[in-house]
């Protein structure tokens, strides 16, 4: 799969044209945010987003990677051979929803009381990356 790839195949959004219904046809339902943040976060492997706080389903979580991987949003890639195991991350196009989530997080902290403040989540990134970046992952 091309990681430029700026289009979403042609027939995966069918309501409308509008942007937010064609937007919400790939990402409306309550889980594919949920991977895109891990992902953004730095999570790779199927474990790692199994390890999630909201538990996602181990069949929604393989259904929905390869819903994201259709739409170009993310690619895979084999990093063990036997048993075959992947690493998910997100293509450009997957890591522009970076300030969509973003906007979402700071939504949240302002209208829905005891949710994590954006801050704290930025923390938790950049813990993230310090950790890939010691373990030569970065």
């Amino acid at each position: 799969m091309d990681e430029k790839q700026t289009d979403i195949p042609e027939g995966t959004c069918k309501r409308s044209i509008c942007p937010v219904a064609s937007a919400l046809d790939i990402l409306g339902d309550k889980w594919t945010l949920l991977v895109v943040r891990d992902l953004l976060m730095g999570k790779k492997t199927y474990g790692e987003l199994q390890d999630s706080p909201e538990k996602v389903p181990t069949n929604i979580l393989a259904d929905r990677l390869k819903r994201l991987e259709r739409a170009g949003l993310l690619v895979k890639e084999p990093y063990q051979e036997r048993p075959v195991r992947f690493a998910y991350r997100l293509t450009d196009m997957g890591t522009d929803l970076g300030p969509v989530l973003q906007g979402m997080m700071l939504w949240a902290n302002r209208h829905i009381p005891g949710t994590l403040p954006f801050s704290e989540v930025e923390k938790l990134m950049d813990r993230d990356e310090e950790n890939k970046n010691k373990n030569g992952q970065g």
